[in-house]
């Protein structure tokens, strides 16, 4: 579930930032979006590990 919030979450940024032109906005948007990932990316981790471990 958690994974799921984080992939929504990376796609509404990405939309939002590519619609948005005020800077202020952007830097929020691209920062929201860098933590969103590494988010995903932590969660994902474990996955990754295991399975090359079998």
């Amino acid at each position: 579930m958690d994974r799921l919030v984080a992939r929504l979450n990376i796609e509404h940024y990405r939309k939002a930032l590519a619609a948005e032109t005020d800077d202020v906005k952007r830097q929020t948007l691209r920062r929201l979006l860098t933590e969103e990932e590494a988010i995903l990316a932590a969660l994902e981790a474990p996955d990754k590990d295991r399975k090359e471990r079998l």
